[in-house]
């Protein structure tokens, strides 16, 4: 590994936390079953970028004294300083995924979590996760659909995910809220009011007959709800689950895909991630000829890990469930000012896959 070119020591930047440094650092791994009798001996920066809300840091560490097994790098992932305290920052929730959720699961799924705090009273909080760099890569560029072979890779390690919490008796317990059938009505009460500025501002970009459709699906909203309800065949879902949320092993890597940015993770009928994947973010004749296939693949991987009671039938019904709700999401980017580039495309899209999919007849 290369230290001596665009290397930055950690103790230059002061927004790190305490936990970078050597000898906190040590305590962690040991804690996390990941060092023994060695310890972190230099911690040094390889690479820093900043997404919308949070920062990812690259941590290279050097050791002393035994450290077979040790992580030789580390991904941090923690607060961005222009988004601390606001909706937007989510990482008290991520925190919580993976330092509670993360440890009772398969392996393979994740990135393995070596430490994970959020702080009260600053509101500050950070991640230290397994670094893939070497061994996975995205799919694709950002907009560009994945593969078929890769889209079938992805969608079995969601369906992983998926089954690993299908019906757990600590949803809503122990593992997650439920929202209550209140809450349900309060957020839509929200909703409509932004859809009915939203629809006031495009004016005629939005056609009577979408406009219709959203009139009829927030009239019907307590009803359609019931299937979130009934608490039936539910599970945690990872809720941004557009496939660049996914890693793929390298070329001639063995490895599982695995997912990551769990933010707005939560529980929810399944389907709910993969009406997201595919009715918001691919084009029709792309999710056309990729979606009956990855929906077969997907209940096969459900059985296969052990759900069961939930029918192919019952996977259509609650697919097109989901892709009916997912006509919301435009709307909800369009209040909290995302780009049109963002929220029209998903606008078009997820309209393309109610009309293909007849969701219409759910109202």
């Amino acid at each position: 590994m290369a230290w001596d070119r665009g290397i930055v020591n950690f103790m230059t930047p002061p927004q790190l936390p305490d936990v970078v440094e050597p000898a906190r650092l040590s305590a962690a791994l040991r804690k996390a079953g990941a060092l023994d009798a060695g310890a972190v001996r230099e911690v040094k920066v390889l690479h820093q970028r900043d997404t919308v809300v949070s920062r990812i840091i690259r941590l290279g560490l050097r050791y002393v004294g035994e450290s077979t097994g040790a992580p030789q790098s580390l991904i941090l992932k923690m607060v961005h300083a222009g988004f601390v305290g606001t909706p937007a920052d989510r990482g008290e929730h991520e925190v919580a995924f993976y330092t509670q959720l993360g440890p009772n699961m398969p392996t393979g799924i994740v990135p393995r979590c070596f430490d994970g705090r959020f702080d009260a009273e600053s509101g500050k909080w950070h991640l230290l996760l397994e670094d893939l760099t070497d061994s996975h890569e995205l799919a694709t560029v950002p907009t560009l659909p994945p593969s078929r072979e890769q889209s079938m890779a992805i969608v079995t390690t969601l369906a992983r995910l998926h089954a690993a919490w299908w019906n757990h008796p600590g949803l809503g317990q122990t593992v997650g809220t439920w929202s209550s059938t209140e809450d349900s009505a309060a957020r839509m009460e929200t909703f409509a009011g932004h859809y009915d500025r939203f629809a006031d501002q495009i004016g005629d970009r939005l056609s009577e007959e979408r406009r219709i459709l959203y009139r009829r699906l927030i009239e019907q909203s307590a009803r359609l709800s019931q299937r979130y309800h009934s608490h039936r065949h539910v599970s945690i879902v990872h809720g941004d689950a557009h496939t660049w949320n996914f890693l793929l092993p390298r070329a001639g890597v063995a490895g599982t895909v695995r997912i990551f940015d769990f933010d707005l993770w939560g529980i929810n009928v399944p389907t709910h991630d993969l009406a997201y994947m595919m009715a918001i973010q691919w084009y029709p004749e792309r999710r056309q000829a990729l979606e009956r296939a990855l929906l077969n693949r997907y209940y096969e991987t459900l059985l296969a890990h052990g759900v069961t009671g939930y029918t192919r039938g019952a996977l259509d019904q609650d697919y097109r469930w989901s892709v009916l709700w997912h006509i919301t999401k435009p709307v909800w980017q369009w209040a909290i000012d995302l780009q049109p580039v963002i929220w029209w495309n998903n606008l078009e899209r997820v309209m393309m896959a109610v009309e293909d999919l007849g969701c219409e007849e759910l109202l």
